[in-house]
């Protein structure tokens, strides 16, 4: 009789994969209205265990029908996180994105552009902040945002301070919503934006942070909000918001993204 137990290296690959998966599905979930009702769903399970094993036959039925459906009833109720997970996947394992001869002679107009564009954003934010105007502004990176775009009043002009304080200004019909940019232009403003379901904001951040938080969650797009109450400049990404950065910051995230885009 073998009383020893064999473990192969594939196991142990195994187990580090589903630890792996579990923990970033701890992340996207965390602090969200989802973590409940996965925690809900997990007593539940545990108590139709109970059940099981108690033999009680009525409810056990009753709870086997209900858990019969479960993987439908998590791509309902998880759908969004569901999402955020294909979408990190899809994005941060991309494969570069393919070499031509287009590339290389626009490359370098493209890198000037894009260093005046990441100026003229700072500059205008940096402005904003000093006079405590709300903004909030979309760089789209891989992600395509046409359907937030329809959302808004289309512009296509190029990416400057001026025009982007004057879309802002209290008093304009365009200030109420977000400007998306797409590379060097600004594609669209008063744009509507999904907001986050997460319970852990802090009470004093705005819709204006809800909203670039949620699209950072949905996309992988970058959201620059200006607060209008404390002037304070916040940036998000991946789900997450920085708040209080200041422009240098903020200049080498922009440059990360435009580069990466241009790669």
């Amino acid at each position: 009789m073998n009383l020893f137990i064999t473990i192969r290296f594939l196991d142990i690959l195994d187990i580090l994969l589903v630890a792996f998966i579990l923990y970033q599905l701890y992340m996207l979930i965390k602090g969200t209205v989802a973590f409940n009702i996965f925690v809900g769903l997990f007593f539940v399970y545990l108590f139709w265990l109970v059940v099981k094993a108690l033999n009680m036959e009525l409810m056990g039925t009753i709870m086997g029908q209900f858990i019969g459906v479960g993987v439908l009833a998590l791509i309902i109720v998880f759908q969004q996180e569901i999402r955020r997970f294909l979408l990190m996947i899809g994005t941060r394992y991309q494969v570069g994105r393919t070499f031509s001869l287009e590339k290389l002679f626009t490359q370098e107009k493209g890198s000037a552009d894009s260093a005046k564009s990441i100026k003229e954003i700072v500059r205008a934010c940096e402005d904003m902040a000093k006079t405590k105007t709300g903004a909030l502004i979309v760089i789209q990176y891989k992600s395509e945002l046409q359907e937030l775009i329809r959302t808004g009043e289309q512009l296509n002009a190029r990416v400057s301070d001026d025009l982007l304080e004057t879309i802002f200004f209290k008093n304009t019909p365009l200030h109420d919503g977000a400007v998306i940019i797409v590379e060097d232009k600004i594609a669209a403003a008063r744009c509507i934006l999904p907001v986050t379901e997460r319970t852990d904001i802090p009470g004093n951040l705005g819709l204006r942070h809800r909203a670039a938080i949620g699209l950072s969650e949905n996309t992988d797009a970058v959201a620059i909000v200006v607060s209008e109450e404390t002037g304070l400049i916040s940036l998000a990404k991946s789900g997450q918001l920085i708040v209080n950065i200041n422009v240098i910051a903020l200049a080498k995230e922009l440059e990360k993204v435009y580069t990466l885009s241009a790669g």
